[in-house]
């Protein structure tokens, strides 16, 4: 996939995707395929939550 196809898709549809990928690597028997699926599933949460809101550091501003 290149970048620009992974931009486009919202945050909804890589946290549907992220529940199908960990659904279908539940459902493998013990091995490294089940592994490289559960990273899969993994990789495509950690994308759908970085799309979401993004917050300052709390605490006082450092001086300038």
């Amino acid at each position: 996939m290149d970048k620009k196809q992974v931009e486009e898709r919202s945050q909804r549809d890589l946290h549907m995707e992220a529940l199908a990928a960990l659904e279908y690597a539940r459902t493998l028997p013990h091995g490294p395929a089940r592994s490289e699926a559960l990273k899969r599933a993994g990789l495509l949460q950690k994308a759908a939550d970085m799309q979401g809101l993004t917050f300052a550091k709390r605490g006082r501003p450092p001086k300038t």
